[in-house]
């Protein structure tokens, strides 16, 4: 009878067969850019205007206290990832350090975070997309723009950019990452360029009332308000650095790299962040822009900037694909350990001669375009928070673990203070969790009862962990 509680060895890139070892060709340039790719995105340019409904001008505040957990558990993340340089991010921590049941658990919230961020982008892009075809004169059907339950057919925009994406990574990972870089580059000018025309209109008098929601969640279920249920929307704005960390096996120099990576592009995300949320509260009362899909864009054209409106709106639909490329990797690399480690089928773990994983990224490719095609995400965005919160938090349990079953391991990062970060980054996302909305923790219960099932019927069966030697 094999044990639920199986714990999986960390295997050496030589020891691996050929087919299932990918090749290191990044360096902490790529990574950086990766993460902050992944992190500055839709929700920098679209949930400040959520935010700051759900608080008022405290919305600084819950990106604080955001920006504060997600670096907590970014440091935990970066001891992790030195010790354990191995692909599947905290899926494979939790199978090392605690065992094969709750990896199942983190690995399915991983794949749900994943597959939710890459369609809403998807669905996001799409909707930028549309309407500068439409401004050019070669706008496309509504029916062809938006998924049956919103009374069209299928996105097809959504479809097209998740096709490129795919189609990117498949011709290379370092050639993806090279072409992240640069796109990066561009949506740091868009959001540089739209705090320097808004900080001459700095008026003080915006942030009063500082606080007029109060600070815990409060309010009826779908409508709730306070600075911690903005911080549990906003959250969604900071992840993105957990996709460098599926990344370990092909980094040049793991141990250096991934430290490096997954620290820089938090500090560069926190800092962007708070200069783009007080130049916006300062430039335009919160209420004319509270709960716009386009906020920072509003706020340009409320203050007569047409010019930086246009080019933050051309910056988006030009850079929104590197969220997507960030997270589709991820998702990829996620089934692509997975199915290595026989709880998905192992056929899907093989690479191609240039060392990327075709058919992995093919069935990611086609899970997340059906989503983004046919369902509206907007209810279901949060969810993907639920499930980078269950992440962030065994990422950090496996760090105190380890701290007390080997604490004289080598470590090449050492998180400062771990017990006071690790404690932070478990109890705020715990926090966090219980302040998203009621619907969003019943889908997430939902999805892994329907994940338990799965793992019960195939991956308990067939795990490589548990065969006897």
């Amino acid at each position: 009878m094999r044990s639920w509680n199986a714990r999986k060895a960390v295997v050496r890139d030589e020891d691996l067969a050929p087919e299932h070892r990918l090749t290191r060709s990044l360096g902490w340039p790529h990574l950086v850019a990766l993460g902050v790719g992944a992190i500055v995105g839709t929700g920098i340019l679209t949930l400040t205007g959520v935010g700051a409904a759900k608080a008022g001008p405290a919305v600084i505040l819950s990106f604080a206290i955001a920006g504060l957990i997600c670096a907590a558990a970014a440091l935990a993340y970066a001891e992790m990832a030195t010790m354990i340089p191995a692909s599947g991010s905290a899926y494979t921590y939790t199978y090392v350090v605690i065992g094969e049941a709750l990896a199942w658990f983190v690995g399915w919230s991983l794949i749900l975070e994943y597959s939710l961020v890459v369609s809403a982008v998807a669905v996001g892009w799409s909707g930028y997309a549309a309407g500068f075809l439409e401004s050019i004169g070669a706008g496309l059907p509504p029916a062809l723009i938006q998924g049956p339950e919103l009374g069209g057919i299928v996105n097809l925009p959504a479809i097209f950019i998740i096709a490129v994406v795919a189609g990117l990574l498949i011709y290379g990972t370092r050639e993806s990452a090279t072409v992240n870089a640069i796109l990066v580059l561009v949506k740091i000018v868009a959001l540089i360029v739209f705090v320097a025309v808004a900080l001459p209109y700095f008026n003080a008098d915006h942030f009063d009332p500082f606080m007029p929601y109060g600070f815990p969640k409060s309010g009826p279920p779908g409508a709730e308000v306070g600075v911690m249920a903005a911080a549990a929307i906003i959250f969604f704005a900071f992840y993105g650095f957990d996709a460098i960390a599926t990344a370990a096996e092909e980094a040049k120099n793991p141990g250096r790299d991934l430290s490096i990576g997954i620290v820089g592009s938090m500090v560069l995300c926190v800092i962007i962040y708070m200069a783009v949320a007080g130049a916006a509260i300062g430039a335009l009362a919160y209420g004319r822009f509270a709960d716009s899909p386009e906020p920072l864009a509003l706020i340009l054209r409320e203050l007569d900037q047409p010019w930086a409106a246009r080019f933050l709106a051309a910056s988006a639909v030009i850079a929104l694909p590197t969220v997507i490329l960030a997270f589709f990797y991820g998702q990829s690399r996620i089934f692509f350990v997975m199915a290595r480690d026989g709880l998905l089928p192992p056929a899907l773990a093989r690479v191609s001669g240039r060392g990327s994983p075709v058919r992995i990224t093919l069935f990611t490719a086609v899970i997340v375009a059906v989503l983004a095609g046919i369902i509206p995400l907007a209810e279901l965005a949060a969810l993907a928070n639920a499930g980078t919160l269950t992440a962030f938090i065994f990422v950090a349990i496996c760090m105190l673990v380890m701290r007390r079953r080997a604490p004289d391991a080598p470590r090449k990062f050492r998180t400062p203070l771990p017990w006071l970060v690790g404690l932070v980054a478990i109890l705020g996302c715990l926090y966090l969790f219980y302040s998203l909305p009621q619907r969003t923790q019943l889908w997430f219960l939902g999805a892994h009862v329907v994940g338990f099932v799965i793992y019960l019927l195939y991956g308990a069966r067939r795990s490589v962990a548990g065969r006897p030697a």
